[in-house]
């Protein structure tokens, strides 16, 4: 296949005409709110605004896996932020995070609210403040540390690399997919190497890394994400898939992953959560959760 292109990039790149691709409409190269919209607020002290997407699949999981230990204090209400419709752009949310993106937390529980926002600074804090899935010190924390900080650095290659030029781009590109699709494969043998000496990430018990890891690339593993599985071969990683099934299994993952979700089976949708009541429910818009 010839590769050549008669492209030749500007000396100075400008905005003149639109992206094109399934995002299009919301992609610009300037930040802060384009209209004015404030957030609502519900009962609880944390108020997660988000959308199930993997990143914001980590926050819900997490809230669900806190309550599941019995800390009260992780009662949330989530909203969604329709990010297909620029809803990230409101006033409110750009308030919450300057940086447009979901998942954002605001934490009401003493004081002056607290804004959180980038999904790995949301378990951190959050793990820190129920002192729970994050070793307390030494290895253990420096391991699960050094994994969910991974994800972070990792995530954008699978997302904003394989995924958009594999499943979303207005045109197929060779050479931008067979250079992110290595990458994931890449990525995926790092973590079928890990995961071959230990159960989980950090060691022997389930973190927030795992947490943070999972709606990647254990979706990935599971043929969720950008319908890709089998062209990613994602069978060959065992232990990936070992690890992926056994997350997968968990109830509040099972809970938390479709929070926000607008997706899919609607009964694997909950538009929005602001009790557990709200997973047994069943109205036109929102269909019970998990088992």
């Amino acid at each position: 296949m010839d590769r050549s292109s008669d492209y030749t990039p500007p000396k100075v790149w400008t905005w003149n005409k639109p992206s094109g691709g399934r995002f299009a409409n919301i992609n610009r190269p300037t930040a802060g709110p384009t209209h004015d919209k404030e957030l609502p607020v519900g009962r609880h002290p944390l108020q997660l605004y988000s959308l199930g997407t993997p990143n914001g699949q980590k926050v819900t999981i997490m809230l669900e896996e806190l309550l599941a230990l019995g800390h009260r204090g992780a009662e949330y209400d989530a909203w969604p932020i329709r990010i297909g419709e620029g809803e990230q752009f409101g006033s409110g949310f750009v308030a919450v995070n300057p940086n447009s993106k979901i998942p954002a937390l605001v934490d009401r529980s003493a004081g002056a609210p607290i804004r959180v926002f980038e999904s790995g600074a949301i378990l951190l804090y959050l793990a820190e403040k129920f002192g729970a899935l994050l070793p307390q010190g030494g290895a253990g924390r420096a391991e699960c540390l050094s994994w969910l900080f991974w994800q972070m650095g990792s995530a954008p290659y699978l997302g904003g690399g394989f995924g958009h030029f594999y499943a979303y781009a207005p045109t197929k590109i060779e050479y931008a997919i067979d250079r992110f699709a290595m990458e994931a494969k890449r990525q995926l043998d790092v973590l079928d190497r890990r995961l071959a000496e230990s159960s989980y990430l950090a060691g022997d018990d389930y973190t927030i890394a795992d947490i943070a890891v999972w709606p990647w690339y254990g979706g990935l593993a599971k043929g969720l994400l950008y319908g890709a599985g089998e062209f990613l071969s994602v069978k060959d990683y065992t232990h990936v898939q070992r690890w992926a099934d056994a997350i997968g299994d968990r109830p509040a993952v099972r809970r938390g992953r479709i929070v926000n979700r607008f997706q899919g089976d609607p009964a694997n949708q909950l538009h929005e959560r602001h009790d557990a009541s709200d997973f047994e429910l069943r109205t036109q818009d929102k269909l019970v959760a998990a088992k």
